[in-house]
């Protein structure tokens, strides 16, 4: 089961209206490194949770429901779980 961490990463930042440009700047990366993680199917657990932690939104969380379902076809490829409040 593959999670297209990248995709699911450029759909929350357009749904919660950021630009690439505000992502770079709170994860400390050049907005060229932003267009990149949205093309990865794996990303490094740092890069993840600073990620994680500018907008909010537990991506780790998509990978810990994947382990523990035993239909992975079932697992979403877009749309993201674990806001943080």
């Amino acid at each position: 089961m593959q999670i297209l961490i990248g995709k699911l990463i450029r759909e929350e930042l357009r749904r919660q209206g950021h630009t690439n440009e505000w992502l770079a700047e709170r994860i400390n990366v050049h907005p060229r490194t932003v267009q990149k993680i949205f093309l990865k199917t794996t990303i490094d657990t740092q890069q993840l949770l600073a990620i994680s932690i500018a907008l909010g939104v537990d991506f780790f969380q998509l990978y810990s429901t994947a382990m523990h379902t035993p239909d992975v076809g079932a697992m979403p490829t877009s749309g993201v779980i674990g806001v943080w409040g």
